[in-house]
Parts: structure tokens; C-alpha cells; sequence
């Protein structure tokens, strides 16, 4: 299994357009970038690669990259920047096999994979497979389950990928708070690899409008506001699942700069062979 991390940035990314903000500057000085999510991984055996998340960046992450082009994609949720670069497979994929819950949720009437087929509907390359949270799905020669986290208002899902073949275990948490259900942690416990959301540092709660939720014993905040995790509570969720190895992802550039580039943060372009 071989991950690429195509995109590891927030909504706007860092460099973020028109910001002069020391870490925008440093990331342009050092040729370094955040794009928006999405995570490229190949299975070097049956030479087939899935794409979790569709980026707005998903042309240029491709052809920076020089990645495989996806035989099959998971969107986790509806949020643009897990989703508009959909459009991009058109006249370049004769076919592609997307898998998002079927799960309805209340907030839009749909499920993901019903706003996808509908959003999309132009697409002839595009098949949507509506797939039950917690119920593993066989593509691309890895077993893919979508699990259930809480990014409100949406409903959305990480993502454990694993490969029966090797026994090697990817877990993307997805778009989260710290409170990810019992059902969903011992899903994607024991990963080789972690990519943990953590869009800012603890500290930077208390310029939330709702402060910080899920404080451990010190009283650190492990969720920014409602829908992310700090960085201190992606890397106690990494200690939660027993992760071999954790990189920190959905970085906002509102990260310190003698902060924004230090371990375990991702930028764009990390590659692992899991």
C-alpha cells in the first residue's frame, strides 16, 4: 500500500490567497504547501489506486505528484473541499466507481452518495455505490470501511483501508471533533498509519466564538470549537487507537510559524509504503 498525501490543508490552504501571515511567507520562501484534502493510495499489487476525499486542487495535486489516476474514489463528506474536484475526472476517466454513505442525513434530506450522484449527474464516467457505515466494502484489492465521526452539522466519516493480503492498516479519521464513537475507534484502531485533522494548535480555542470542548486532564482542549480536532487532541487520539505512525493533516495556516512545519504536521507530497 503505498499513501500519498496530496492535500493536507484546510479550506484555504496554506499558502492562503492574499495572506502575508509569517506562515504563508515561510511555506512560499520554503516551496512548501498545504493544498486542500485528499489522499492518494495505490495498491502496488493489483495496480489499481483509490482517492479518498476529491480536492479542488485534484488537477494540480495529480500532475505535481505524478500520481495514478483513481480507479475508485470514497467522498467522506459534502463539504467543498473534500468534494468539487469531482468534476475534474470529466475527459480524463472513462470510468470511476465512487462510495459514500447511503446513510440519510437530516440535515440535507440525502445521503453523501445520493448529493453526489445528484451534483454530479453530468458525469457519465461516474458510478456511485451507496455503502453502509461500518459495513467494509471490497475495490481496488483493500477491504474500505466508512465509519461514523462528528463534524456537525453534516453527517461524516473517516475511513480505515486495509489490505488482507500484507495486513498493512491505513486510518484517515476524517473531518472530526476528538468525540468519535467507541464503534468507529475500534474500527480504525492499530493502524500502521494515522492521518489525523488537527487544523490548529490547543491554545489557539480561545479565539473560537465556542472555545474548546473534550479537555483532558490538564484541561487541554482536544476539539477546536465543534467540527476539528486540536493538535493535542489528534495526537491523543493517535495514543487512542495505538497508531504505529501519525501525521497531522487539515492544517490551517494559523499555526505558529516556528510551529507550522514541525513534526508530526504534514505537508503536501509525503509518501509511505505501508
Amino acid at each position: 500500500m503505498r499513501v500519498t498525501l496530496l492535500g493536507t490543508g484546510d479550506t484555504t490552504g496554506t499558502p492562503t490567497v492574499g495572506c502575508d501571515c509569517e506562515t504563508c511567507e515561510a511555506a512560499r520562501e520554503r516551496g512548501l504547501e498545504r493544498t486542500r484534502f485528499s489522499i492518494h493510495v495505490e495498491n502496488e499489487r493489483t495496480d489499481e489506486a483509490l482517492l479518498i476525499d476529491f480536492s479542488p486542487d485534484f488537477r494540480y495535486q495529480f500532475l505535481r505528484d505524478d500520481v495514478a489516476p483513481p480507479d475508485a474514489g470514497v467522498v467522506t463528506h459534502v463539504h467543498f473541499d473534500h468534494l468539487d474536484g469531482l468534476g475534474n475526472v470529466f475527459r480524463v476517466l472513462d470510468s470511476l466507481t465512487v462510495y459514500a454513505s447511503g446513510e440519510t442525513d437530516p440535515q440535507t434530506g440525502q445521503s453523501v452518495a445520493e448529493t453526489v450522484a445528484e451534483d454530479y449527474h453530468y458525469l457519465s464516467a461516474l458510478e456511485v455505490h451507496a455503502t453502509t457505515p461500518l459495513d467494509p466494502v471490497r475495490t481496488c484489492g483493500f477491504d474500505v470501511t466508512l465509519v461514523p465521526v462528528e463534524h456537525p452539522p453534516l453527517l461524516c466519516y473517516g475511513v480505515a483501508i486495509e489490505d488482507r493480503e500484507t495486513g498493512a492498516k491505513l486510518s484517515i479519521s476524517g473531518d472530526t471533533s476528538y468525540a468519535i464513537p467507541d464503534q468507529s475507534r475500534e474500527v480504525l484502531v492499530d493502524p500502521d498509519l494515522l492521518i489525523a485533522d488537527a487544523i490548529v494548535p490547543a491554545h489557539f480555542c480561545e479565539y473560537h466564538p465556542a472555545g474548546g470542548r473534550h479537555e483532558d486532564a490538564d484541561g487541554v482542549p482536544r476539539t477546536f470549537g465543534h467540527k476539528h480536532m486540536t493538535r493535542e487532541g489528534a495526537l491523543a487520539l493517535a495514543d487512542d487507537l495505538n497508531a504505529d505512525r501519525t501525521r497531522l493533516v487539515h492544517a490551517a495556516h494559523y499555526y505558529p510559524v516556528e510551529e507550522a512545519f514541525e513534526e508530526p504536521l504534514a505537508v503536501d507530497g509525503e509518501e509511505y509504503v505501508l
